[in-house]
């Protein structure tokens, strides 16, 4: 796996993966922001990457998933390095037929053993789970 980061700007960069996909990234003030900083990134990244293992173990045990939404909030260091000391994130899913107790137990295997980013990370995200009933 590889990825080629360019310098834009001093502050916007341009990162192109081995498929030619390309991610954004600037460093700007939240009022002059177009792109994702790379700290929102890492963010990004683990929801995304728990996410997928998740939608797949809720379809094999045959639950319905309407909609599944993962709001990451990470809390970082007032000194450098300005790390992620905690990370939370709220699994919010739409469905009819998932309980709550295994959609947690779900969301743990997922973001907690599974998830590649996770396991990268120096730092124990904790999780809470919501259920949307239609």
């Amino acid at each position: 796996m590889r990825v080629i980061t360019n310098m834009l700007a001093p502050k916007e960069y341009e990162s192109k993966n081995e498929s030619g996909n390309i991610l954004n990234i600037d460093m700007y003030d939240a009022k002059s922001k177009d792109y994702f900083s790379p700290m929102e990134s890492l963010l990004a990244a683990l929801a995304s990457c728990a996410s997928v293992d998740l939608v797949e173990m809720i379809k094999k045990r045959r639950k319905n998933l309407m909609d599944l939404q993962v709001e990451t909030v990470g809390k970082r260091r007032e000194e450098h390095p300005r790390a992620y000391e905690s990370i939370h994130m709220i699994f919010t899913a739409t469905s009819d037929n998932l309980k709550e107790d295994e959609f947690m137990k779900l969301v743990e295997l997922a973001a907690g053993k599974y998830c590649s980013v996770s396991g990268t990370l120096n730092v124990k995200a904790t999780y809470e789970v919501v259920i949307k009933e239609i």
